[in-house]
């Protein structure tokens, strides 16, 4: 479960993000949407204590995000190629992350085995660095070392980004099976109307920092969505 409180985040004057509370169970595939600087990063970023919150508290599974670092081993994320080490081949960064998240050559080995479609031959055994690859192969190096681990929440802002059509679906693929297990909470963020509500049971909507939708996903969440931005 994650619970939020009171939660604001401003910049001088300016309020960046406001959620009064809000509540994710553990399991639920959770999908964040919004326009530019509605406060879907500025979020996330509190969620990994990127960024220290003006006011309020976000709890992950009973810890209290900004006063403890007991919640990092079961929360992964990955928000964008910052998180990446670019002098490293993607097996390196791999195994790296292995390292910090317990898991020895093997173990990736044996997760990795079950991406090498969705790397589509581009990304292992390449003997190119993170910075060379494109945009579109840094972000599957970078979503696929999240799930490293066995962790128990994950964090992927705008995944869709920057990916072929072949590949985004591919993706939507692996969120739902993540989200099947229900023992694994999957946060999403993206602009991409369409696939969240493909892959998300709960879609809450921010606009200007503000909460302003909390929709159960159904057959009318992606027109009820496309009426309230078009509007």
């Amino acid at each position: 479960m994650i619970t939020v409180q009171n939660l604001t985040k401003k910049y001088g004057e300016s309020i960046v993000l406001n959620i009064e509370s809000l509540e994710i169970p553990k399991g639920q595939s959770f999908g964040l949407v919004g326009n530019n600087g509605a406060g879907k990063t500025t979020f996330f970023s509190l969620m990994l204590d990127l960024i220290q919150p003006t006011t309020g508290h976000i709890v992950n599974n009973g810890v209290q995000i900004d006063s403890s670092e007991s919640w990092k081993p079961f929360t992964s994320a990955f928000i964008d190629e910052t998180f990446l080490i670019g002098y490293l081949t993607p097996e390196e960064y791999f195994y790296f992350i292995g390292e910090l998240r317990g898991r020895n050559k093997a173990d990736v080995d044996s997760l990795l085995a079950g991406f090498e479609d969705f790397f589509h031959d581009e990304i292992l055994v390449q003997k190119k660095y993170l910075r060379d690859l494109s945009k579109g192969n840094q972000k599957k190096v970078g979503i696929v070392a999240s799930f490293i681990g066995d962790p128990e929440v994950i964090i992927l802002d705008e995944p869709f980004a920057n990916l072929d059509p072949t590949t985004q679906i591919k993706l939507k693929g692996i969120i739902k099976d993540l989200a099947a297990s229900k023992e694994v909470t999957v946060l999403v963020s993206s602009h991409d109307l369409i696939h969240v509500t493909e892959v998300c049971e709960r879609i809450v909507v921010l606009n200007k920092g503000e909460l302003v939708r909390d929709i159960q996903t159904s057959k009318e969440t992606l027109k009820e969505l496309e009426v309230f931005f078009g509007g």
